[in-house]
């Protein structure tokens, strides 16, 4: 058997409830159909699934859509992802499964890695697969979630928690970043990025992100932060102070400092740790420029510093990152 035989995507599965919601079930489809190693093949396979034979699923639209795969697609995956639905019954009432449901749930591999949108927490929780994990749901099921399922740690307040094997996400669009860090983590930020690009999302929301902005739409007579980040996503490589950011939009540093929490969910200056961690990695994985050269363009100044906030970042040290990637390049 030669190596085109012997290739396989990895397999997502995306389990397809009554009550979904389109939009999510689109996001898997959007995020991972698209990507493509050197050689122009599909890193990634995603099927659509039900937990009965193949056929109509409804939706919460004026429209039902065709699965055209049954449960069994479940035993050949390697990553099963489960959008919300807002027919979950008994899940969503009691936390309990239903018959059909446990069923095809049994089918998932022992390892296989496991993902939930919005809501989509409720059929892992149930199943006794958030035990005693982390993980998050949509703000405004929170309180909801952790009366039903007191041992699971619940987080209201992030876009997604990465517990290694499990992930969850927030609401609706927070699936869109909890796809593109499994992309990330997978193929490296180069990937992620151009698959972003092309969906026209922000590249990189962090996970640890408040899921709820007190001002996600600015008043249109009030002026915003994003000419100053913009500036600054220019500057990575200079020293960067919260009084030329706030000075690029005429604002006091305290106006300044809440308004950019309002509109990003984070301060100032965890925004721009962020951007330079994003920045390192995308230069450790695409050039071939030393530690030392790349801690200076991302603005972290010494690799000692870039190395720490590495390290928290992803967990791993600049050395290993760029290793982990090429290795993967290369194979």
């Amino acid at each position: 058997m030669d190596a085109a035989e012997e290739y396989r995507p990895h397999r997502v599965a995306v389990l397809a409830l009554d009550g979904l919601l389109p939009f999510e079930l689109g996001i898997p489809h959007r995020i991972f159909g698209r990507p493509r190693d050197a050689g122009g093949r599909r890193l990634y396979e995603v099927l659509t699934c039900s937990v009965r034979p193949p056929g109509p699923v409804r939706t919460d639209a004026d429209f039902t859509v065709h699965a055209p795969h049954g449960p069994e697609a479940l035993a050949t995956a390697d990553t099963v992802i489960v959008p919300a639905s807002h027919e979950l019954g008994p899940v969503h009432e009691e936390g309990v499964l239903t018959g059909d449901l446990a069923a095809a749930l049994a089918l998932i591999r022992p390892g296989t890695r496991l993902a939930s949108i919005c809501t989509g927490s409720y059929v892992l929780a149930a199943a006794g697969l958030l035990d005693g994990r982390p993980a998050t749901t949509h703000w405004a099921n929170a309180a909801h979630f952790r009366r039903l399922f007191p041992k699971v740690e619940v987080d209201p307040d992030v876009l997604f928690v990465d517990d290694g094997d499990v992930l969850t996400s927030a609401g609706v669009a927070a699936g869109i970043d909890l796809c593109l860090h499994i992309l990330r983590r997978d193929h490296g930020t180069a990937v992620a990025n151009d698959v972003a690009r092309a969906t026209v999302v922000p590249p990189h929301r962090d996970g640890g992100q408040a899921q709820y902005v007190n001002r996600p739409v600015p008043d249109p007579q009030q002026t915003t932060t994003a000419h100053a980040r913009a500036w600054a996503l220019g500057r990575l490589h200079e020293p960067i102070q919260l009084r030329d950011m706030a000075g690029r939009e005429s604002m006091s540093v305290r106006t300044f400092t809440r308004r950019f929490r309002e509109e990003t969910g984070v301060s100032p200056g965890r925004w721009l740790t962020r951007q330079r961690v994003e920045r390192a990695r995308h230069l450790l994985e695409s050039t071939g420029l030393s530690v030392d050269q790349v801690a200076r363009d991302a603005g972290f100044g010494t690799a000692q510093s870039m190395r720490q906030h590495l390290q928290a970042a992803v967990g791993v040290t600049p050395t290993v990152y760029r290793r982990t990637f090429r290795a993967r390049d290369a194979a």
